[in-house]
């Protein structure tokens, strides 16, 4: 980073600090649905033990 010139540095201080609050952000979305994930993987396991589930074809996508 000393060979960037000061504004160059600015520029990649600045996207360092984006990526940063976009991991913050993504930490306090995660932590604040993990009853909801399970619950739908339960949801999604109910149906696949009940026979109510298709297996995937890639080619009928």
């Amino acid at each position: 980073m000393k060979t960037l010139s000061a504004s160059e540095q600015d520029a990649l201080a600045s996207m360092i600090r984006e990526e940063l609050e976009d991991e913050r952000r993504w930490d306090q979305a995660f932590s604040r649905s993990p009853d909801a994930l399970a619950k739908l993987a339960a949801s999604a396991m109910a149906e696949y033990h009940a026979g109510k589930t298709e297996e995937l074809d890639p080619e009928t996508l």
